[in-house]
C-alpha cells in the first residue's frame, strides 16, 4: 500500500495545522515530523513541544524522524507529546538494537534511517525488528535538495530481502520526492513517501498531495 507522508519542515509554520489538514484532505496518511539538533545534521528544528501541539490539530500518525544525536535520551519525550511512529539513524545510534526496542517500549513504530552513503547491510540484524526502513534519498539536513538517483538500489535491495528473509518491514523514502521522481521511487520499492516540498511548496497542498499520489499509485500499478 502506497502512502504519502507530507514533511512539515517544508511547511507555513505560522499555518501549520490549516496546512497538515490540507495535506489530509488531499490523501495524505501519515505526518512526517523533521528533528534536527544542529550537531548530527547541520540545521535546527523542532522537538516535543511542536509535536504536542500538532497533536492536537490531526489525528493522522505522526511520523518522528529524529536527526540527533544521541536519540536515547528523547525518545520518551517524543512518544510522551503524540508521536506514532520514531525513526532513528543507523549512522547516530551505537546500539541501534537497544535503542528499536527503546522506542517499541513505548508503543511507538519503530524505524531505522540510513543516510546516502550508508550500505543497507548495516542493518542486516535488525530487521527482523523494524517496522519500517527509511532510505534518505537526499543528505539530511535540509529539504528541497535534489533525489539522489543511485539510492534506487537501496529500495530494490531492501524488497528483495523482505521478500527473501519472510520479513514484513515497510520502505519509507524521504528526500527530493516529487512529479518527476515518485514513480522511479515506487518501482524500486518505495512504499511510504515522504515529500515536503512537493506538497507544501508552491500551490494548494491538497491538490499537490492529490496528484503525486496519483502518480505514485499509477506507477505502483505498473510495478508488476
Amino acid at each position: 500500500m502506497i502512502e504519502l507522508a507530507p514533511s512539515i519542515l517544508s511547511a507555513d509554520f505560522a499555518r501549520l495545522g490549516e496546512q497538515v489538514r490540507a495535506a489530509g484532505e488531499g490523501g495524505a496518511s501519515v505526518v512526517h515530523v523533521d528533528v534536527m539538533d544542529g550537531h548530527f545534521v547541520p540545521n535546527l528544528t523542532l522537538g516535543p513541544p511542536v509535536v504536542k501541539a500538532l497533536r492536537k490539530v490531526t489525528k493522522l500518525p505522526l511520523d518522528c524522524h529524529l536527526m540527533i544525536e544521541h536519540p536515547d535520551e528523547f525518545i520518551p519525550a517524543f512518544a510522551d507529546a503524540g508521536a506514532d511512529w520514531i525513526s532513528v539513524h543507523q549512522e547516530a545510534c551505537r546500539h541501534l538494537n537497544r535503542t528499536l526496542h527503546l522506542i517499541k517500549s513505548h508503543d511507538c513504530l519503530a524505524g531505522a534511517v540510513i543516510n546516502p552513503a550508508t550500505p543497507v547491510d548495516t542493518l542486516a540484524e535488525v530487521l527482523d525488528i523494524v517496522d519500517y526502513v527509511l532510505v534518505m534519498s537526499v543528505n539530511p539536513g535540509f529539504g528541497g535538495q535534489k533525489f539522489i538517483p543511485g539510492t534506487l538500489h537501496k529500495m530494490r535491495q531492501l524488497a528483495e530481502i523482505r521478500s527473501r528473509r519472510g520479513l514484513s518491514y515497510r520502505i519509507e523514502v524521504d528526500g527530493g520526492v516529487a512529479l518527476e521522481t515518485v514513480g522511479d521511487v515506487v518501482r524500486a520499492g518505495g512504499e511510504i513517501l515522504v515529500a515536503g516540498n512537493a506538497v507544501f511548496g508552491n500551490g494548494d497542498p491538497t491538490k499537490n498531495a492529490e496528484a503525486l499520489l496519483k502518480a505514485a499509485t499509477e506507477a505502483a500499478l505498473l510495478k508488476v
